[in-house]
């Protein structure tokens, strides 16, 4: 990080000076020369300290995990980056000047806690590196996972950060840029895959960045060579247990082997690449659905999955009506399911997005309901036409019987909200004839899960429109 240019130039005029006296000092003084020597450790710290939060800079990161190594130190040491979360909403509701007075109250009560033998370093903007003794871990995680600030003289206010940090506790001697590699590897986990408060570095995480490097690499060839297949689960009337949609899931399949969801969606929304993957996912149900209706099978609506990543998209409509369009299938044989739990994207977007897929004849759903940071203010301003309950709203006899009860209270309420606005709802992860009657006793009569139908690859989906016809 570039230091202010000013500060940096007394810095080093002042270590000049000192050098030359410390050389005038006799030897035999050896007071003077102690002190004169401390001095300039203080002053080579200052020369590294950021210029406007009261944190080092990076480059004092890696010179003080040098000297750690050095001295044999380093491995009872951790190791930490971190970045603020939503601190744009501080800097909104306080103001950029106060903003920074407050990260800057916490960066300084955080290097206090590490003692001495710690130091609080600052990459860019409000992302920082810590290097700390290890007996400091408790204190380090529980203040990062939230501390309240106090602000303002006259009127107090108080703001509470919290961030996304990855850990790595030294076991063995590593250089710098090793650490370094792997607080980043666990931060990069706790924000953009996880999305958690903190990770920690193992085994287990490195073999998840090379599962990642692994997907990027091979994403295009298995895309161009049609290696991801569409499935189809089946979505069930309760009034009469007949077929009455599907949702389109999709499945890798590279030589031989399945690869589920779990190895690669997340990899593919980290890098945007989930983008062209849905796009593909949505041509082949319309391939598929205009295959059915040639050959006079009955047609039920399909729903497909799109990634919060496309609500950037400014094109995002005109590309489905244009795959869709391709194929002649009738809009209202398509459903979008947009995940509820989208936290980073400006409603008035999503809304323009919803109100035009819904003005075209496609059905959109909210997927995930309940799981996410604003569920009522998403159904009350968003024009849905299909509420998908999260399946863990559903009472499945393996908690307390008070958990259970309250489950079905939440229950009822989401699906009567849901109907007096105008819903369809629909409970997904159905797996017991209990949680049936418990929907059917609520007037949800809409449901999908392993209880009628797994995922099913394409033929096995057609026997069931045969039978549906």
């Amino acid at each position: 990080m570039k230091q202010n240019d000013s500060y940096a130039k007394i810095v080093n005029e002042f270590m000049s000076k000192l050098e030359a006296t410390i050389n005038l000092v006799a030897p035999e003084n050896t007071e003077a020369l102690d002190n004169l020597h401390e001095l300039k450790k203080m002053a080579d710290k200052l020369s590294f300290r950021s210029d406007s939060i009261d944190a080092y800079s990076l480059n004092y990161f890696f010179k003080y995990m040098d000297e750690k190594l050095a001295d044999g130190e380093i491995e009872k040491y951790a190791a930490c980056r971190f970045d603020m979360k939503r601190f744009s909403v501080i800097n909104h509701q306080f103001g950029r000047d106060t903003g920074t007075k407050i990260l800057n109250k916490f960066v300084t009560m955080l290097q206090k806690g590490l003692g001495e033998d710690g130091c609080v370093c600052r990459v860019q903007g409000d992302t920082f590196t810590m290097l700390f003794r290890k007996e400091r871990l408790p204190f380090v995680i529980k203040y990062l996972m939230g501390t309240s600030i106090e602000v303002g003289f006259k009127e107090k206010k108080r703001a509470v950060l919290s961030t996304h940090a990855g850990y790595y506790e030294i076991t063995e001697k590593k250089s710098g840029e090793e650490i370094m590699d792997r607080i980043g590897m666990a931060w990069n986990m706790a924000k953009h895959v996880q999305r958690v408060s903190y990770v920690f570095f193992d085994e287990t995480l490195m073999r998840s960045v090379e599962n990642e490097k692994w997907v990027e690499s091979v994403f295009d060839d298995a895309l161009k060579n049609e290696e991801f297949m569409v499935y189809y689960q089946p979505k069930v009337m309760l009034k009469n247990y007949r077929l009455n949609g599907a949702e389109a899931l999709c499945r890798w399949k590279r030589d031989g082997e399945i690869i589920l969801p779990y190895r690669f969606i997340p990899v593919l929304e980290q890098s945007h690449l989930i983008c062209d993957l849905d796009f593909y996912i949505l041509e082949r149900v319309c391939r598929d659905l205009a295959r059915w209706q040639a050959e006079g099978k009955t047609l039920v609506r399909v729903s497909v999955n799109l990634s919060r990543v496309h609500l950037g998209d400014m094109n995002l409509v005109e590309r489905v009506v244009e795959i869709v369009d391709k194929y002649k299938v009738s809009h209202e044989y398509i459903e979008l399911e947009l995940t509820e739990t989208t936290t980073d994207v400006d409603f008035r977007e999503l809304k323009q997005i919803v109100i035009a897929f819904r003005t075209l004849g496609f059905s959109v759903a909210v997927d995930d309901f309940g799981v996410g940071y604003s569920s009522l203010n998403l159904i009350r301003e968003m024009p849905w036409k299909v509420l998908k309950i999260d399946k863990s709203f559903l009472p499945d006899g393996s908690e307390e019987a008070d958990m259970d009860t309250q489950k079905k209270v939440m229950l009822k309420h989401i699906i009567g909200m849901a109907q007096n606005l105008g819903l369809e709802c629909i409970a997904e992860g159905v797996e017991t004839t209990e949680q049936v009657t418990i929907l059917k006793e609520n007037n949800c009569y809409h449901a999908q899960g392993y209880l009628f139908d797994k995922p099913l690859p394409v033929a096995e989906f057609e026997d069931r429109l045969e039978k549906l016809a």
